[in-house]
């Protein structure tokens, strides 16, 4: 029980506290129950003795009881180890008062002295010294009450025969001590062991989810480069040739003499030009090398309005608003970069879909602090659940319906805001709105704010 002498970790302290705890408290009941039940006894053995044993026994019970209840409190817990040593000794003091009031040597009860010697060895976490101290303290007092009896000692040999059998008990008690003490100490580290692995494990298991979700984005990236540099080549020449019959044909007397065809015209040009705008974009995909630092100076407001352009198939009908500084320089990935925001605005319009609101926004606030550009993505869409936050970046986490989506985009995000030195947060009020909050190293720094807001 002395759990300074059983090791220095501060775990295994509190698990010997309670192991302590919880076993003294289960001896203390079955001890009472025990010491009261032998009230049966005195009724068989010493008829005549039953009312003076019976109060002895119910003054063991009750102080063993109040040991118990002292638990309860801070004090108790305080002081357990002492309490335990204390209570111990009276059940063992009650039964050789008994025995020095009847025979001595020749009373059955020394069997209630080996009873308790067992059992408090099985259950109770002593020590090797503690078990040594309590077996010897249990034979003398047997031996002085066989001495103090009105009797004296009548047998030496009854009562030698009685103290070796004590030892022997005494022995197994120290033996269980030490055996116990052992088990429990494996047990311990066992359990550590056990709690390590299974904290390498999670890690482990974080880490390679991180690692496939930067390897799904990867090969995503690599698509899309594949895919950009085939749209340059097959697209952008065809693009190039329309556009020029189309302003051709606007300048054609017969298109400025008819307002149909005109409009026709204009219609059909500003949708080149917006197809122009989405190979455009997709260039930044298709020159990324492998292996190459992507790092470099770009326009983050450029990075915006191809992110935006993107995802407009999602952000139809939604109000779109932009306020960001005059100067939004920044160094980093931008193809990495306009991914996070594609992923942002995307997550923002499946909120809005959701909410069903009568007026859908979408607003990028921008803002420059300590060489670091901020940028602020909010929606009035659902809001996140309270349960939800702590869990929004973790990879796989994902509230949407099966099929939808794997729930990699924000873990990603999160990893490639992490890579440029920054952080990105999520800030929520449930059933009202949610922003996210990115930052990024800037070129230049300062820069007055504009203001443009329009809807698609």
């Amino acid at each position: 029980m002395n759990l300074t002498r059983r090791g220095h970790e501060p775990g295994w302290q509190a698990e010997q506290q309670q192991y302590l705890l919880f076993y003294s408290r289960a001896t203390c009941v079955v001890t009472i129950v025990l010491m009261l039940g032998g009230i049966g006894l005195d009724l068989a053995f010493y008829p005549d003795r039953l009312a003076e044993f019976a109060l002895v026994r119910l003054l063991a019970s009750c102080i063993i009881g109040a040991v118990l209840l002292s638990y309860a409190f801070e004090w108790g817990r305080r002081h357990l180890q002492w309490l335990t040593y204390f209570w111990l000794c009276v059940p063992q003091l009650a039964i050789c008062w008994m025995i020095g009031r009847t025979e001595g040597e020749q009373s059955i009860y020394f069997v209630g002295l080996t009873f308790a010697l067992s059992g408090i060895g099985f259950f109770l976490p002593l020590t090797l010294l503690e078990a040594i101290a309590f077996g010897l303290g249990t034979v003398m007092a047997y031996v002085a009450a066989c001495l103090l009896s009105p009797y004296g000692v009548e047998r030496p040999s009854t009562l030698a025969g009685n103290m070796l059998f004590l030892l022997f008990y005494a022995v197994v008690c120290a033996v269980i001590a030490v055996y116990s003490g052992r088990w429990r100490r494996q047990s311990w580290q066992l359990k550590q062991a056990v709690e390590r692995a299974n904290d390498d494990l999670r890690q482990t298991n974080a880490a390679l989810a991180e690692v496939k979700g930067h390897m799904i984005q990867q090969e995503k990236m690599a698509a899309l480069g594949t895919l950009s540099a085939g749209l340059l080549h097959e697209v952008n020449n065809p693009v190039n040739y329309s556009m020029m019959a189309l302003n051709m044909a606007l300048a054609d007397p017969a298109a400025k003499a008819s307002a149909d065809l005109n409009e026709s015209l204009v219609d059909a040009r500003e949708g080149m030009q917006r197809v122009q705008n989405i190979v455009s974009d997709l260039k930044t995909f298709a020159y990324q090398k492998p292996g190459e630092n992507p790092a470099r100076v770009f326009v983050l407001e450029k990075a915006v309005d191809s992110a935006r352009r993107l995802a407009g198939h999602e952000l139809k009908g939604v109000r779109f608003e932009v306020e960001l500084p005059m100067d939004t320089h920044v160094v980093g990935d931008e193809p990495g970069l306009i991914g996070v925001l594609i992923n942002l605005f995307s997550n923002a319009a499946l909120a809005l879909q959701k909410s069903g609101r009568a007026e859908p926004r979408i607003t990028v606030r921008g803002r420059a602090q300590d060489g670091r550009l901020h940028l602020a993505v909010r929606d009035n869409g659902t809001g996140i659940a309270p349960e939800h936050m702590t869990r929004v970046f973790d990879p796989f986490f994902t509230t949407r319906d099966v099929g939808q989506g794997l729930g990699l985009g924000l873990s990603v995000s999160y990893a490639i805001v992490q890579r440029h030195g920054g952080e990105l947060r999520v800030a929520s009020e449930p059933g009202a709105w949610t922003e996210f909050e990115l930052d990024l190293a800037q070129a230049n720094a300062g820069g007055a704010t504009t203001d443009r807001g329009d809807a698609e």
